[in-house]
């Protein structure tokens, strides 16, 4: 009797002895898009002079270093002036200061990005 109990024990336990364990399986999926970009290229232009105006408000009027070409500029929003270490100047460009405009070319209008004053 002892050997029919301990056989159906071992037939009972053998499969708990050899099961397996569950794994699950993860799978990921990357899609790709492409994204297109439109705009504007704008460049902006370097000019070096001598102001002899700021009149009227926020338009600058320079003479062209080494020549003797005016040069008109607008100043149309955030522009700023600033010295050559990068500090907003908050004073007016007086007449006979020499600076350097960064300007963007508008058709007939020359926009002011920012102005350097050479202190």
């Amino acid at each position: 009797m002892k050997k029919i109990i301990a056989a159906l024990a071992c037939a009972l336990l053998a499969p708990l002895a050899f099961a397996q364990t569950q794994s699950t399986s993860v799978t990921t999926t990357t899609t790709t898009e492409r994204v297109t970009v439109t705009g504007t290229v704008v460049n902006v232009t370097a000019e070096g002079g001598t102001a002899t105006a700021y009149q009227p408000s926020n338009t600058l009027v320079i003479r062209v270093a080494g020549s003797q070409n005016m040069g008109r500029y607008v100043m149309n929003g955030l522009g700023n002036v600033v010295d050559k270490a990068g500090r907003i100047v908050d004073t007016p460009v007086k007449p006979g200061t020499h600076v350097q405009v960064f300007y963007v070319d508008n058709g007939e209008t020359r926009i002011i990005d920012h102005i350097v004053v050479d202190q």
